[in-house]
């Protein structure tokens, strides 16, 4: 993590960094350049845009009334046994539209570029149907193409089994029938999907279930990208690092076996601390992966269960809960976010030839933005995507920094 300081940098019209470095040698550089806009940043911090790797932002029936039930002690499980949980959600989405879906995923994910997130990974899986599955892609797809902000999208129908069906016969249904026309609206550009994900759980799809699953969707070109080992350890690190998964997310539950097979593997790690710290689970083991080498990676995995839009309240978790530093949360929702997307060629730091894609904040040192916690919506400056201003925010011209 380099800090520079009295730096420029400089993004060109295609919307990537053209020049980052000492600000004396940038002037000299591009003194016959003209500039579209420039801001000064004296006494703020240029940061990359954040990067959220995992997120569920497309539904219908919010959980208020189940965080209650939750607080009362009732686990997840019994939540979803019961008919609540995903299912609830479910019953909404199939009943929305896709204008009405699609209205509410915009303005999530402007909630979420407030926060400083610049790339989103958003799944479907709230439809556990073809016709929903396909409806929550279109509308991500949608999405996509009519904002200012980076996205990764996720096919998720083994979210869940759907009700009146067994989860070989879900199985079943998802390889013969979800997964061919997915990739026919694939080859004829009419949706762009770019991960396949499972719910490989206890009660949910096991982990033979999961393999086929996965593997099919590696063989329609699909990155794997799946939750593993979050209520009960299922040897799913094992079998992600086996077949090439590019990430694996939760991991609550995970081995020792399963972390060093990560690592070795280069798969990296999606934690999620507001799930853990919502559902009162034990934490994710950080440090163990970090000092195994495995690439740890953050999401806010933003859901009805877990209502948060903002990366860096997950970061400052990931330090208080988890023992992460803030240079390795920093990196986790960045670089390695990116890695965990397929995107950190592109993406995550700021290096020329990258996508422009960057927060300033109104503070001298960048660690304001995880000590201040829930405090970003009056520090965050600008919000900056392929060089240009998605979000301004005046509060800050009128307070000095802090």
């Amino acid at each position: 993590l380099g800090v520079l300081r009295a730096a420029s940098l400089v993004v060109g019209l295609d919307g990537c960094i053209k020049a980052v470095g000492q600000a004396d040698v940038i002037r000299n550089q591009f003194s016959e350049a003209t500039f579209e806009r420039i801001i000064d940043c004296s006494g703020k911090c240029v940061l990359p845009g954040l990067v959220d790797a995992h997120t569920h932002p497309v539904w219908a029936g919010d959980r208020v009334h189940e965080f209650a039930m939750k607080l009362a002690g009732a686990s997840y499980m019994e939540i979803h046994q019961a008919g609540g949980g995903i299912h609830f959600t479910v019953e909404h989405t199939r009943e929305a539209s896709e204008d009405e879906l699609f209205s509410t995923l915009q303005q999530r994910l402007e909630r979420m570029r407030r926060a400083g997130s610049t790339l989103v990974e958003c799944k479907s899986g709230y439809g556990l149907d073809l016709e929903t599955e396909l409806k929550m892609l279109r509308v991500i797809e949608r999405a996509r193409k009519s904002m200012d902000i980076g996205i990764s999208s996720t096919y998720c129908g083994a979210h869940a089994v759907p009700k009146g069906k067994t989860a070989a016969e879900a199985t079943d249904d998802i390889i013969n029938n979800h997964l061919p026309k997915l990739k026919e609206l694939k080859l004829s550009g009419e949706i762009h999907v770019n991960n396949i994900d499972v719910f490989c759980e206890k009660g949910v799809f096991d982990l033979e279930s999961t393999r086929r699953i996965l593997q099919a969707g590696k063989d329609i070109g699909l990155q794997i990208n799946f939750h593993g080992d979050e209520l009960h350890p299922m040897k799913s690190a094992e079998l992600g690092a086996e077949l090439g998964a590019r990430a694996i997310s939760h991991l609550e539950e995970v081995s020792d076996e399963g972390i060093v097979a990560m690592a070795r593997a280069k798969c990296a790690a999606v934690l999620l601390p507001t799930t853990a710290y919502m559902l009162r689970l034990k934490q994710p083991q950080a440090r163990k992966m970090l000092e195994e080498g495995v690439v740890v990676a953050l999401g806010s995995d933003f859901n009805p269960n877990a209502y948060c839009f903002s990366m860096p309240m997950v970061m400052h978790l990931a330090c208080v809960n988890m023992k992460m530093s803030m240079n390795e949360a920093l990196a986790a929702a960045t670089i390695n976010a990116a890695y965990a997307l397929g995107k950190s060629d592109t993406h995550g730091s700021l290096e020329v030839g990258k996508q422009g894609d960057l927060l300033i904040i109104n503070s001298s040192r960048w660690e304001h933005l995880i000590y201040q916690f829930g405090g970003h919506e009056a520090l965050i400056n600008y919000v900056i995507v392929k060089g240009k201003v998605v979000y301004e925010n005046e509060r800050c011209e009128t307070m000095s920094s802090y």
